[in-house]
């Protein structure tokens, strides 16, 4: 939208800019047909001299005046070449007036035609300033409304944990009031739900909301129209989950956290804990319809992430799809701004480097598909009006694939 109205408004500055030169070229129309105005009012003819008045009934006869024969030839010529002259200048002038009010008309009829574009481009401007301000009042409503669904669930969420917690604390004092010592597994089964509670919050605040996350993750359902289960390996807080269930495709999800675990449970999804490899690993060859992941391989290692592709080759059907999303370490923004935001993963994945996995496993078909584009981060082209704003722009679409690529991409690859 921001993008938009710096359109808009350098529109109607262009607009309003062609308008004052109308206005101020028909000014000066003006003033040249006011200069030829008093070009006329000087000619003799229109001077304004006083002319005898016509004798009235009872007036007498003025009496004619004697011309010499010999000089009168001589005085009409004078007299004929002077208005010869006159009229000769006179048609200049009116040929000019005309001219200059022929364009002057012209002049007119184009400012009214500026006026018009200009009152539209500042309708448009006007239209979508009003719209930007209700979007952004809707945008801050919706925030604040999922803000609130989040706070909701942390608290349930939460209270859960605090029940659990507290049952476990309970069994650990009563271990340590019959002086005996606490096995490893029981001191685990109190803090273990800690930590992962601490990442699940971690997720919560800079992974996005739910609705932006499926919003993400909307372009992967096509690949898994189908009958047989799909599986989530690091289903986190069940967001495609729940887009496949909304589409009648069979899913389930994996994943370590517990809280994550959790919170899926309560929104009637089918998950449970375990690891992804093991979890991949036990089931039958040639039974998925399709294995998703998103945001999990930059938390493996390479062998254990090389391992996984090739496992997931067998377990999948034939013609059923992989998908792979990680963050994209193509772009510096999201490197900067996402990858380096949490502490717990491992590497980047270079995306040409997943491809080569996936083909080395034997997937067909395997593509790169970018996605959450930074449109409004990237630096801005110039108009191209010279070689050097072209050059300049060649420039700054180097720099933009460099800075501001799209924050992920998925490796996507379907079995033969």
């Amino acid at each position: 939208m921001k993008r938009t109205l710096e359109r808009l408004s350098r529109q109607r500055q262009e607009k309003e800019k062609a308008f004052s030169e109308r206005l101020s070229r028909v000014h000066t129309r003006q003033q040249e047909l006011t200069e030829i105005q008093k070009t006329l009012e000087e000619l003799p003819a229109f001077s304004g001299r006083e002319t005898s008045p016509r004798p009235g009934p009872t007036d007498p006869i003025p009496r004619p005046r004697r011309f010499r024969k010999w000089g009168r030839a001589e005085t009409n010529r004078s007299n004929i070449d002077s208005a010869t002259d006159t009229v000769v200048e006179l048609r200049g002038i009116v040929q000019s007036h005309l001219e200059l009010s022929r364009r002057l008309a012209a002049d007119v009829k184009e400012l009214v035609q500026a006026q018009a574009e200009l009152m539209d481009a500042r309708d448009k401007e006007w239209d979508a300033l009003g719209s930007n301000h209700v979007g952004t009042i809707f945008k801050s409503m919706e925030w604040r409304v999922d803000k609130l669904s989040e706070g909701y669930q942390d608290a349930a969420l939460l209270m859960k944990n605090y029940v659990r917690l507290r049952d476990r604390m309970k069994r650990l004092l009563d271990v340590l009031e019959r002086q005996d010592l606490p096995t490893p597994r029981q001191v685990k089964d109190a803090a273990g739900p800690l930590e992962d509670f601490i990442y699940a919050e971690f997720e919560s605040r800079h992974r996005g909301s739910d609705r932006e996350v499926k919003k993400q993750q909307e372009i992967y359902l096509p690949y898994f129209q189908t009958s047989k289960t799909v599986l989530d390996l690091g289903c986190g807080r069940g967001e495609f989950l729940d887009l496949l269930s909304r589409h009648d495709i069979p899913a389930e999800g994996v994943d370590l956290n517990v809280q994550m675990i959790e919170l899926c449970r309560d929104r009637g999804l089918e998950c449970r804990a375990a690891d992804i490899l093991e979890a991949l690993a036990a089931r039958p060859d040639d039974s998925l319809g399709g294995i998703f992941s998103s945001q999990v391989v930059e938390h493996l290692a390479p062998d254990y992430l090389r391992r996984l592709v090739d496992t997931a080759y067998l377990k999948l059907a034939a013609g059923a799809h992989i998908v792979l999303e990680t963050i994209n370490p193509v772009s510096v923004f999201a490197l900067v701004h996402v990858y380096f935001l949490d502490v717990t993963h491992r590497q980047p994945v270079h995306p040409l480097a997943l491809k080569f996995l996936l083909e080395s496993a034997g997937f067909q078909d395997v593509e790169i598909r970018y996605s959450s584009p930074l449109d409004n981060e990237a630096l801005s082209a110039l108009p191209p009006e010279s070689d050097a704003a072209a050059l300049l722009n060649r420039n700054l679409d180097k720099l933009n694939h460099l800075l501001y690529a799209p924050v992920n991409y998925a490796a996507v690859g379907r079995k033969r």
